[in-house]
């Protein structure tokens, strides 16, 4: 027997229960919490183990030491590591009337993360029914997502940049709420491997509508060998805006924050 089920387009009162309203002051809220901010910059990859979190870090910090009001979202949930990657692994929020405040970390970054609400080692766990935990752990991370941009009142920033996980569900998540699909900064390693799931993430960015801002090849002449950085920088007509080391310097982090 074919299953017949139905789109949210298709259903009907009282099926809907008002979530055609709720999305809207959703995304309305969002837009007013985000009316200040002069970009929202998603950095993806496609995959883990890139160093997307460390490249998120220095570039926020490059960015807020030239003069530009720089904030820090960190989308990955459950491993969550900005914090730390910002010198500030024991920041909290705070709370003023309706709104969260981010907290003010190195350099003057804005920075909110869920590991700024979780207790030291303390796994991320959301309520919901344990036998179903599977189909509603993806629907209550994208509600977290939603939180993190209705709710903080991030003031007037240059750029926000957010710091998703691996894989496209996230950047899927984020798009869909925010008023205008954000820009990309892609980050690969030099691996043909990793070339092809960045390749694929960047694809379907293009699809949604993001602009591709450039791609940065990170942990350049280690172990890793490759040219991945330059085969999709040709392909989708981008700059490689930045060639990161294994250990980098200071003025490595300056020339990014200047292309970006």
């Amino acid at each position: 027997m074919p299953l017949n089920i139905r789109t949210y387009h298709e259903l009907t009162e009282p099926d809907r229960s008002g979530l055609a309203q709720q999305i809207a002051a959703q995304r309305r809220r969002v837009a007013g919490r985000l009316a200040a901010v002069g970009q929202v910059v998603a950095v993806m990859s496609g995959k883990g183990g890139v160093g997307k979190s460390f490249v998120t870090a220095g570039m926020a910090r490059a960015l807020a030491r030239a003069g530009r009001s720089t904030g820090v979202l960190d989308a990955d949930f459950n491993g969550p590591t900005a914090a730390r990657l910002l010198d500030a692994p024991r920041a909290r929020l705070r709370v003023d009337g309706d709104a969260v405040l981010p907290a003010t970390v190195a350099d003057g970054v804005r920075l909110i993360s869920m590991d700024q609400l979780l207790e030291d080692g303390r796994p991320l766990g959301f309520r919901g029914p344990d036998a179903e935990s599977h189909v509603w752990r993806g629907s209550l991370e994208a509600a977290a997502l939603r939180e993190f941009l209705a709710d903080v009142a991030w003031g007037a920033l240059d750029t926000l940049l957010v710091d998703l996980p691996p894989g496209v569900q996230r950047f899927q998540e984020l798009a869909e709420l925010l008023p205008a699909a954000p820009a990309v900064l892609t980050v690969t390693i030099p691996t043909p491997e990793s070339r092809d799931a960045v390749r694929r993430a960047m694809r379907f960015a293009l699809e949604r509508g993001s602009r591709l801002a450039g791609v940065v090849e990170n942990m350049v002449g280690g172990a890793f060998s490759g040219s991945a950085g330059d085969e999709l920088a040709a392909e989708f007509g981008i700059a490689v805006l930045a060639r990161i080391p294994w250990h980098p310097t200071p003025d490595t982090w300056r020339e990014l924050a200047l292309r970006v």
